[in-house]
C-alpha cells in the first residue's frame, strides 16, 4: 500500500495579493490590508514585511510613511477569490480539505508520480486563472505538509514547491534543526515558550521527544504533532467541514452611537449577516445573544458593557423573526446616554434544519418563511450582499465601519466591474469602444 501523500496549498498573503490582482499599481511597492475600520494591519506584502511593519500594527501609525500603500478590508472580494482558488484545486485531487480562506489540503496519494512538477502545475493553473500567487508543500501527513508548504515560501530555490517525501533524511533534519518549533502546526506562540523549558527549541526537537512526555506534560494533541511529523498520521481528512456550533457577528462602528434606533440597525444588520451564514450550513437556531459595550480605551467616561440571551420559541433560520428576538433582547440592555463602540450578536443552541419539529401554531409562517428567506439569499447570491435587505437595517447607516480604501467589489457586484476601453486609432478617424 503506498504512503498518503498530502499537498497543503496556500495562496501568498492572501488579501494583499486579491487587492494587487485588480490593481497593477500595488505590484512591487509595500502593501498592507487593515482591519475593520481601518484599525491594524492584517495582512502584509513582502515589500512591506522587509520594512519591519509587524501584523496588528494600528494604521494611524503608519499612514504617513512614504509610499506604503494602505488597503481597507474587502471581504466580498477576499471570499469569491477564494471560491474560486478552491474549485480550481478541487480539479487536481478527489480528496479535498479546505482548512481556511487562504489554505486547503489535497490527498494526493493516487495522484501523479512527479510530485514536484504536479506541484508547478497547481501554482501555474491557480496564477493563470486568478492571478494569485500559491505555494505548495507535500509530505506524508498535513503537519509535515504545513512545514512544507512553510519551506517552500521561505525558500526561493524551491520555485514554490516543496516536496517533503523526495527529501533526504539528513537534509531533512538539517533544515528541521534550523526551524524554531513555534513554526509547527499547533505549537505557535502560547506553547513554544513552555517547550523551550524542556529544552525543545527546533522542529528536530520536537520530532526527536518523547511521545509519551509529551501527551503527559501537554495533551494528546502534542502527541500527535509529534508522531505526525515522524511520518505517522493522526489527523484525518474532513473533507466535509463540520457544521458550526455558534455563529457570530459583530463590528466596532466607524463612529459612536448613543442613540437606540442606530443601535437597532446595527444589530439588525449583524442578524442578517448571521443567519445567512445559518441557511448556507443548513441550520436553525434555538436563541440569540445580543451584547453593546462603549469604548473599554475612553478614561474619561465609564465603561459600559453587557449581553442578554434570548430563547426562541422553535428553532428558526428566519432574518425576520431572529432580528425581533434580538431587538428584544437590545431594549432589555440599552443604556440611554452612552456613546457605544460596538454590538454584536451570537447564534447559539443551533440544530440542523432537517431535524426542527415545528409547533402547530408556526406550520404555516415556517412554508412561508423557507420562500421568502430563499428569494432574499438567491437574489443577493447574484446581485451582490445587501441587494435585498429589511428596512431595520436601515438606508444611511452613518454608523457602519470605516472602509476609507476599501476597493470595489470586482467580482460580486455589477455595478462595480473595471471598464475597459479600447482606442483605435486611424490616419483618418478615431474610435472609441
Amino acid at each position: 500500500m503506498n504512503p498518503r501523500i498530502i499537498a497543503l496549498v496556500d495562496c501568498n498573503n492572501f488579501y494583499v495579493s486579491c487587492e494587487r490582482v485588480f490593481n497593477l499599481g500595488l505590484v512591487g511597492r509595500p502593501v498592507v490590508v487593515l482591519s475593520n475600520n481601518d484599525g491594524c494591519v492584517v495582512s502584509r506584502s513582502n515589500e512591506a514585511k522587509a520594512l519591519g511593519i509587524r501584523m496588528g500594527t494600528p494604521w494611524f501609525k503608519l499612514k504617513d510613511m512614504p509610499g506604503l500603500a494602505g488597503c481597507s478590508s474587502n471581504y466580498a472580494l477576499y471570499a469569491d477569490m477564494s471560491n474560486r482558488v478552491m474549485t480550481i484545486l478541487a480539479g487536481f485531487s478527489p480528496r479535498q480539505e479546505v482548512y481556511s480562506i487562504d489554505e486547503c489540503f489535497l490527498d494526493l496519494t493516487s495522484g501523479p508520480g512527479d510530485l514536484q512538477q504536479y506541484g508547478q502545475d497547481i501554482r501555474e493553473r491557480v496564477k493563470q486563472w486568478t492571478g494569485l500567487p500559491v505555494c505548495v508543500g507535500i509530505a506524508t501527513t498535513k503537519t509535515l505538509a504545513k512545514l512544507a508548504n512553510h519551506i517552500a515560501k521561505k525558500n526561493p530555490e524551491f520555485q514554490g514547491v516543496c516536496d517533503l517525501t523526495a527529501m533526504r533524511n539528513q537534509e531533512l533534519a538539517d533544515r528541521f534543526s534550523r526551524m524554531e518549533v513555534g513554526e509547527v502546526w499547533g505549537v505557535g506562540r502560547r506553547l513554544a515558550p513552555r517547550l523551550g523549558e524542556l529544552g525543545i527549541i527546533s522542529v528536530l526537537d520536537l520530532k526527536w521527544a518523547d511521545p509519551v512526555m509529551l501527551r503527559s506534560r501537554f495533551s494528546v494533541l502534542m502527541e500527535k504533532t509529534n508522531r505526525e511529523l515522524n511520518g505517522t498520521v493522526c489527523i484525518e481528512m474532513e473533507e466535509i467541514s463540520p457544521p458550526k456550533q455558534q455563529i457570530m457577528s459583530s463590528r466596532s462602528f466607524g463612529v459612536p452611537v448613543s442613540d437606540l434606533q442606530s443601535l437597532e440597525e446595527s444589530v439588525s444588520l449583524y442578524v442578517a449577516r448571521a443567519a445567512e451564514k445559518l441557511r448556507h450550513q443548513k441550520s436553525c437556531t434555538g436563541s440569540v445573544q445580543v451584547s453593546i459595550q462603549t469604548s473599554p480605551f475612553n478614561p474619561t467616561v465609564p465603561y459600559y458593557g453587557n449581553s442578554t440571551t434570548v430563547p426562541l420559541p422553535t428553532p428558526t433560520d428566519d432574518t425576520m423573526q431572529i432580528t425581533r428576538a434580538a431587538l428584544l433582547g437590545l431594549g432589555r440592555i440599552y443604556r440611554a446616554g452612552l456613546r457605544y463602540q460596538k454590538a454584536g450578536v451570537m447564534l447559539s443552541e443551533l440544530v440542523p434544519a432537517s431535524t426542527v419539529q415545528q409547533d402547530l401554531f408556526a406550520v404555516q409562517l415556517d412554508g412561508r418563511s423557507k420562500v421568502m428567506m430563499g428569494v432574499l439569499d438567491g437574489i443577493n447570491r447574484r446581485l451582490g450582499r445587501g441587494t435585498v435587505h429589511s428596512a431595520r437595517e436601515g438606508f444611511t447607516q452613518p454608523w457602519r465601519m470605516k472602509q476609507e480604501h476599501k476597493s470595489p467589489a470586482y467580482t460580486t457586484r455589477w455595478d462595480e466591474l473595471p471598464i475597459a476601453t479600447i482606442r483605435i486609432t486611424a490616419p483618418d478617424r478615431t474610435d472609441t469602444f
